[in-house]
């Protein structure tokens, strides 16, 4: 709390000072425009003192007074509260020049999950069913740590997942500062981003997200699953990336796919993965599963599965050789007590 009261302070003292000297054209050097939402102007920079490229996100309007002022400091205190996480879009600083807010993250050279579904869908082309597989646990394991923070997203969906592809360098040797990776073997890490809309689990002040992601229940104000809510996204948004197409903002569809429907998908899944996906959909959020649940889910991390079989053997037989050696050591005992030794002709 005490975070959010100096983060919100800091903001309205910067954004009286709109003499200050920019600080974006001092220490950026702007390449392109690369992505315009809901909060503002997104922009690829390079960092004149380091050399390293980064995302610049530069609010549209003023912030003072309005609407997206609220956004902006939801973000950069989401970011402060829940630090550096491979699976989530790492924050590096944010500050306010003549009334906007400016925001530096991470730039993923991939671009978003949307970006690639529309790429994508000019070819009739779609993720094949192992990569849907990939994207829906790597993006479980970033909305695990955020819940785990006590946090939720409120705004999970395509064009808020980012994708980092490793690039190599001259001896082939991955370049990346993700050591602690759970991926590190694989060549596409997705992040999520875009946290405008992050709100506490135990104070919700929940702002409404895209509504074609809406769950139903945050719609009726209901808050004691919002991380439930998260799980409802990120079904759809695997649906979209497997190629079902735009998601109807209300309306029928929109009703029955809150029913626990899937929307069509063009592609042949397995049974398995798409009663998964209408299991992260359910009418009850109590039902879904939650991200904790599928970043150890047999269908999407089956060497679990395997890794738990062969322990549980190893234990039975580790059981049986101490039950085995036991009866040994007993028999040896009872055949070497002087009360249970055979009498002699002698004796």
């Amino acid at each position: 709390k005490a975070c959010k009261t100096a983060l919100f302070n800091m903001s309205r003292f910067l954004l009286r000072d709109s003499n200050m000297v920019s600080r974006y054209k001092k220490e950026f050097l702007e390449l392109e425009k690369i992505g315009v939402g809901e909060f503002g102007s997104v922009y690829k920079c390079i960092k004149r003192l380091d050399g390293c490229v980064y995302a610049i996100k530069r609010s549209k309007r003023r912030l003072a007074g309005s609407s997206d002022e609220q956004m902006a400091l939801r973000e950069v205190y989401a970011h402060a509260v829940l630090g550096h996480h491979p699976h989530v879009v790492r924050y590096y600083s944010a500050w306010a020049e003549d009334g906007h807010m400016i925001i530096q993250n991470e730039h993923c050279n991939g671009g978003s999950l949307q970006d690639v579904v529309l790429e994508n869908s000019k070819k009739a082309d779609y993720f094949k069913e192992s990569e849907l597989k990939d994207i829906l646990l790597q993006v479980s394991m970033g909305l695990k740590y955020i819940h785990a923070s006590g946090l939720v997203h409120m705004d999970i969906k395509p064009s808020n997942i980012f994708i980092c592809r490793k690039l190599f360098g001259p001896t082939g040797q991955e370049e990346s500062d993700n050591e602690d990776d759970g991926f590190a073997s694989s060549n596409v890490i997705y992040k999520i981003g875009d946290l405008g809309h992050v709100t506490s689990v135990n104070n919700p002040q929940v702002e409404e997200g895209d509504s074609r992601f809406l769950a139903n229940e945050v719609l009726q104000e209901q808050y004691c699953y919002l991380s439930k809510a998260d799980i409802f996204a990120l079904a759809l948004t695997i649906a979209i990336a497997a190629g079902c197409g735009s998601l109807p903002a209300n309306g029928t569809v929109w009703h029955h796919i809150r029913e626990g429907n899937l929307p069509p998908i063009p592609q042949q899944l397995s049974h398995s993965f798409t009663e998964l996906l209408k299991l992260m959909i359910h009418p009850d959020p109590v039902m879904r599963p939650s991200a904790t649940a599928l970043t150890k889910h047999p269908v999407l991390r089956p060497s679990l599965g395997k890794a738990a079989l062969l322990q549980k053997q190893l234990d039975v037989e580790r059981f049986r050789t101490a039950m085995l050696e036991s009866h040994d050591s007993e028999l040896v005992d009872w055949h070497s007590s002087p009360a249970r030794r055979i009498p002699s002709k002698s004796d």
